[in-house]
């Protein structure tokens, strides 16, 4: 039978295969990982056994994979974000985005509590650098409907610092969840995290989306080992600049002739995203090139 993972612990692989009754599996040998520990959200082929267990055969290609969190076959990441206490950093946004964008992975930017702060700066950011940008609120259940509809039929990351409200998102969304909801610090302004391994969930809509730790665990890693060249090509919105630098080879951090660095003056592209791409980039910068091996 063909069936996803939805979650993973002390290595029992819970399998959906289609009919909404998870199968507790455990690999099949080395020929069912090819190599690679099975993860959250991988297609697999696996035998159920008389007992109501079962047994993995093998994994099905992947489409991308995270380490951290261990999770496969992200069709989009949510990226939760807050004009409210706790107040979302820009760059904490854009260091995730450029992480989906290198993995095959569609970013979605959702702006909870938007009867506090309606977060106009991030809202306007991002839909001109063209994702798809949603404001929503937990509380009152405001943009809830169109959240639905974009995360229908689509596996679904939901991600962001810690107390911006992605489990009671998933809660307003499904009540049956009962995600554990934590309560942010007044005197710190952000929240303990609530979530302690990440699963998958089938909303009733037939979308299945997961919840998972916030920024500090979100592989960010991963980008600082990406070569610096490479950084250009996940920030979408310089597309149309990029062959248009005087010099060949141009890191569009502040040289003579780059078409990105005007595109910044001339207001097409914004200060706040082009400052991100330029930490990355000096951050990649530092990164020894045998580590990237």
């Amino acid at each position: 039978m063909e069936g996803i993972i939805l979650k993973a612990i002390s290595g029992f692989y819970y399998v959906d295969g289609g009919d909404g009754v998870l199968v507790a599996c455990r690999g099949r040998g080395s020929s069912a990982i090819r190599g690679s520990p099975p993860l959250v959200g991988d297609k697999v082929i696996f035998t159920p056994l008389d007992n109501g267990a079962g047994i993995l055969d093998e994994i099905l290609p992947r489409r991308n994979e995270f380490q951290r969190p261990a999770v496969a076959n992200i069709d989009q990441l949510v990226v939760i974000a807050s004009g409210a206490i706790p107040v979302t950093d820009p760059f904490l946004i854009d260091r995730v985005v450029s992480i989906a964008e290198g993995r095959n992975c569609q970013p979605v930017i959702c702006i909870n509590k938007c009867d506090l702060d309606a977060a106009e700066e991030l809202y306007q950011t991002y839909r001109a650098a063209g994702f798809p940008t949603l404001r929503v609120s937990a509380e009152t259940g405001e943009g809830l409907e169109e959240l639905s509809g974009a995360i229908a039929g689509k596996v679904s990351a939901f991600t962001g610092n810690s107390g911006v409200g992605k489990s009671s998102i998933l809660n307003a969304l499904e009540p049956s969840f009962r995600l554990q909801v934590g309560e942010v610090s007044d005197k710190l302004g952000r929240g303990r995290h609530t979530t302690r391994h990440v699963e998958l969930f089938r909303l009733r809509s037939g979308a299945i989306v997961a919840d998972t730790p916030g920024f500090s665990s979100f592989d960010t890693e991963e980008i600082e080992l990406r070569r610096p060249e490479e950084l250009q090509y996940t920030f979408r919105e310089f597309a149309p600049y990029l062959e248009q630098c005087r010099f060949t080879g141009c890191s569009h951090v502040k040289e003579k002739g780059c078409a990105v660095l005007a595109a910044v003056k001339a207001g097409e592209i914004a200060p706040s995203r082009h400052a991100s791409y330029v930490r990355l980039y000096q951050q990649a910068k530092e990164v020894p090139e045998w580590e990237r091996k």
